[in-house]
């Protein structure tokens, strides 16, 4: 398959930027930040950085004495990153096979990119070997989807109208949302001394009909979905009515989302 160019790809993300990073991404970079107990002087990994917010949250914290470093595969997302703060150190590259020499930084974190990793256990191994000793990995995922009932409710209404492939599209964000099974893959990538804890946070959408269209146009064909307008259109009347719980008097689209904060420290 060919790459999308270039334009195509910065304005994909900046479509994210502009929807997702405000209406679920942003809440959790101090989160993260703080459970990394980012300070002053320190040098951050950012994997899977996506379009910056949680590099940026680690870039104030460290200050001008720290160093800040994010990666991402997309070359549309890092474009989008450094127009964002041109001051930290943007590159392209992959988690399982980090270009950085072993204990180059105080700190690695990740947000909701885990997920999505080719090798996930590789991954972690990478992120540990970067680190130096005594140093913090913190990882963010998303819990498990039967607890999170707006996108439950938005996958059961895909498997209605657009089948399984649709619906399996949308809840491959929340497979690492078992606690059991993230606290194995931590241990069996050798992540010794760490723990897991969930947080609570809320998710705001402008409408309902924004957050599906986003799903439907824009997810669904990352993941190879695609469906044709006058089906997405049918799928947009039928949400109105099967999301309506989580709809404000001022129309906005707020419900209650929740995420595991995975943490580690080098030995």
């Amino acid at each position: 398959m060919i790459d999308p160019p270039l334009p195509e790809l910065i304005e994909a993300a900046r479509a994210y930027d502009a929807l997702f990073v405000p209406a679920l991404f942003q809440q959790w970079a101090p989160v993260v930040a703080e459970a990394a107990g980012l300070g002053s002087g320190q040098r951050v990994l950012d994997v899977a950085c996506g379009t910056g917010v949680l590099a940026r949250e680690a870039a104030s914290r460290v200050g001008a004495g720290g160093r800040v470093t994010g990666l991402d595969p997309n070359p549309g997302m890092i474009a989008v990153a450094a127009e964002h703060a041109p001051q930290i150190e943007w590159q392209p590259g992959s988690a399982e096979s980090l270009p950085f020499p072993d204990d180059s930084f105080d700190a690695v974190v990740s947000q909701f990119g885990l997920m999505f990793f080719a090798d996930r256990s590789q991954a972690i191994r990478e992120m540990m070997r970067v680190i130096v000793p005594g140093g913090r990995l913190v990882v963010a995922v998303w819990d498990a989807l039967e607890n999170m009932p707006a996108y439950a409710a938005e996958v059961d209404l895909l498997e209605r109208t657009a089948g399984r492939p649709a619906a399996d599209a949308l809840r491959a964000p929340f497979v690492l949302g078992s606690l059991a099974q993230l606290a194995v893959l931590f241990a069996e990538a050798g992540v010794r001394k760490g723990g897991i804890e969930t947080c609570r946070g809320t998710a705001t959408f402008p409408t309902i009909r924004t957050m599906v269209e986003a799903d439907l146009r824009g997810w669904l064909p990352v993941m190879g979905i695609n469906l044709a307008d006058d089906h997405i259109e049918a799928i947009l009347d039928e949400a109105e009515r099967a999301l309506s719980d989580y709809s404000t008097e001022e129309t906005r689209m707020v419900f209650p989302i929740s995420a595991h904060i995975a943490t580690g420290e080098k030995v």
